[in-house]
């Protein structure tokens, strides 16, 4: 049975275990090894989950299958009617059972829980990511795409898929 929690800062340590397995999992095809050090210290550090968490627009959710941690989702509030789906990520062992379509519904869900209105959700999705397909079929569509720099001569280059949420 999958259920998703709230995660708090209790989470942190295993926010960064599912995420050290789920992250290089996702893109060790599409970025250099240390593109991929580099984002893992930057957005899964330690010190950044916590400050991630302390203000108060990221809100985290852990899925759980049979009481297992299969993966997990923030979003973010960026506007009074913009969110963002920051991570969501499923580990490869669970890919397949519909964990990412039940953290992804979950994101939509929570929205509208916080938002009584029309809001949209945006997503960052490498362009050469599989889960673009994945996004697509969840009812999002592609708004517009970049290359954006992220420090270290680094850059995200992605598309920016948007859901209009009623």
């Amino acid at each position: 049975m999958l259920t998703i929690r709230d995660a708090s800062e209790r989470d942190i340590d295993l926010i960064r275990r599912l995420a050290g397995e789920a992250f290089p999992a996702t893109y060790r095809e599409l970025l250099t090894p240390g593109q991929l050090d580099y984002m893992m210290e930057w957005m899964y550090s330690e010190a950044s989950l916590r400050r991630q968490l302390a203000e108060g627009h990221h809100y985290f959710f852990i899925a759980e299958t049979d009481g297992e941690p299969c993966g997990y989702l923030s979003v973010e509030r960026q506007g009074p009617d913009l969110f963002h789906l920051q991570k969501i990520y499923v580990l490869p062992r669970y890919q397949g059972i519909g964990a990412g379509a039940a953290l992804f519904r979950h994101a939509v869900a929570y929205i509208r829980g916080v938002h009584p209105g029309r809001c949209l959700m945006e997503l960052n999705v490498n362009r050469q990511n599989r889960a673009l397909h994945f996004y697509e079929h969840m009812g999002m569509r592609r708004l517009r795409e970049g290359d954006f720099p992220i420090g270290e001569g680094y850059y995200m280059n992605d598309y920016i898929m948007g859901l209009e949420i009623d």
